[in-house]
């Protein structure tokens, strides 16, 4: 198989996103509207004919350049149509051109030597009934516990309202910058790929939020947030399970994205999700390298 390195300016987008969009192991992460606000200068690995693709995430640092994962981006690696082996796996990581890379492959790309890590989906193409019977006694309750509550669910909030709300809400870890989420946002609410929802105590202030990215046949639970307030009233309980209420039925995968953390773990497999793992292959991280801001 020949395999060329493309810098940014020598790929053919169109070509490169249709290759996705009938990629069996199809991720909005690939597309090239999503690669241009979380890598900007992105490059590639393209086999003939665009029949098996790889972004780059590009970065250089003291002129050094460097290869690794953008932020809210999950997963990326090798995407095709067809099968891929591991022997294509192999042949793509012998061409990668950086001495230094942490990169996420993704769940259609096994390789037995690399490690793989956690994340959880949960397949919609059942009946609400069906899907809720794998609901852990514990989810039921807190389901519950925010329907009695009286919690409104608003689909389509403004983009303003959720990033004030995201950014006021305390985190145990540092957020992605505004301007980058500001403007990943933006653009895929434009490719119609996003969408944002809210949910409101009764008396109209907002305690949980949610960005999902959408594709064809999958929901990235990119965004979550929830006030003090939105945990101890299990908001983003009744929030999913809205969600899976709506689109039960339909050939769709809920991708939670992750944990390794067992407390959000469990949060996920509360509602039946099973762990569909993807994979992390690091080579030559120095320390001076390993800061991912945009």
């Amino acid at each position: 198989m020949k395999i060329k390195h493309l810098r940014n300016k020598e790929i053919e987008y169109a070509r490169w996103d249709k290759c996705i969009s009938m990629s069996y192991n199809q991720l909005s992460y690939a597309y090239t509207w999503y690669l241009d606000v979380v890598s900007p200068n992105w490059e590639a690995l393209v086999s003939e004919d665009y029949c098996y693709i790889m972004p780059l995430p590009l970065k250089k640092k003291y002129g050094i350049p460097y290869l690794v994962q953008p932020v809210l981006t999950q997963q990326l690696g090798i995407f095709s149509e067809r099968p891929i082996e591991q022997y294509i796996v192999d042949e793509f990581i012998r061409q990668i051109p950086n001495f230094s890379y942490e990169l996420h492959f993704n769940e259609q790309n096994f390789h037995s030597e690399v490690p793989a890590h956690p994340n959880y989906i949960l397949n919609l193409n059942h009946t609400y009934e069906e899907i809720a019977s794998g609901f852990s006694k514990n989810t039921i309750r807190n389901i519950i516990k925010a329907q009695k509550l009286g919690l409104v669910i608003q689909k389509g909030i403004e983009l303003e309202k959720f990033l004030e709300f995201y950014y006021s809400v305390e985190k145990n870890y540092k957020p992605t910058e505004k301007s980058v989420v500001e403007r990943l946002i933006k653009k895929g609410m434009l490719e119609g790929a996003m969408t944002l929802f809210g949910v409101y105590s009764p008396d109209n202030e907002m305690i949980a939020a949610l960005c999902i990215l959408h594709s064809l046949h999958r929901f990235t639970y990119l965004l979550p947030v929830s006030s003090i307030k939105g945990k101890s009233s299990s908001a983003m309980f009744l929030l999913i399970n809205k969600l899976i209420e709506e689109n039960a039925g339909k050939n769709i995968f809920l991708d939670f994205e992750g944990s390794r953390l067992e407390g959000v773990a469990r949060f996920y497999r509360g509602f039946g999700a099973i762990n569909q793992p993807y994979y992390i292959l690091k080579r030559f991280r120095p320390a001076f390298l390993i800061n991912n801001k945009i």
